[in-house]
């Protein structure tokens, strides 16, 4: 795939944000005719982020090229929106289990234990972003800290 491919339409985005600048150019292909046999294929996709990190004395680069095969075929723009849109969701739900909530730091592993703090750790992110919370930790940490903070957010009286 890295060897044929060839860009017929190109697009840029920016983002700031975090720490950090990122760069993505995402680029598709339809010339599949290198291309081995895949059932559904039409388009090819690369994206090429350069992601410059600020610290407080230092900058950071780098740069990651990844590719995608997919059977839609829409635009460049519009496989660049649903591939952010995708690692939206990565950031929204598994990050922050992982990194918030703990979760593979979790020593549950007693079958019917693992599913229900599965679902307690999405109830309580849903009923945070329902109170209006939209930095996680911080409403993790209030919670912690306050039971009347605690019982608005699960509506307790």
């Amino acid at each position: 795939m890295k060897a044929h491919f060839t860009a017929q339409q190109t697009v840029s985005t920016l983002d700031k944000g975090h720490g950090r600048i990122e760069k993505r150019t995402v680029s598709i292909c339809r010339d599949l005719s290198h291309i081995r046999a895949f059932p559904g294929l039409k388009t090819l996709i690369r994206v090429e982020s350069e992601r410059t990190e600020i610290y407080a004395d230092m900058l950071v680069e780098t740069k990651e090229t990844r590719y995608y095969i997919t059977s839609l075929e829409e635009d460049a723009m519009r496989l660049a929106q649903r591939i952010r849109g995708y690692w939206g969701v990565e950031n929204k739900v598994h990050y922050v289990r992982d990194v918030t909530q703990g979760e593979d730091a979790s020593r549950i592993r007693t079958p019917p234990l693992i599913g229900l703090f599965v679902q307690a750790r999405n109830l309580a992110l849903n009923l945070y972003r329902t109170d209006g919370w939209t930095n996680m930790a911080q409403a993790q940490r209030r919670c912690g800290q306050s039971l009347d903070t605690l019982m608005k957010v699960f509506r307790m009286k």
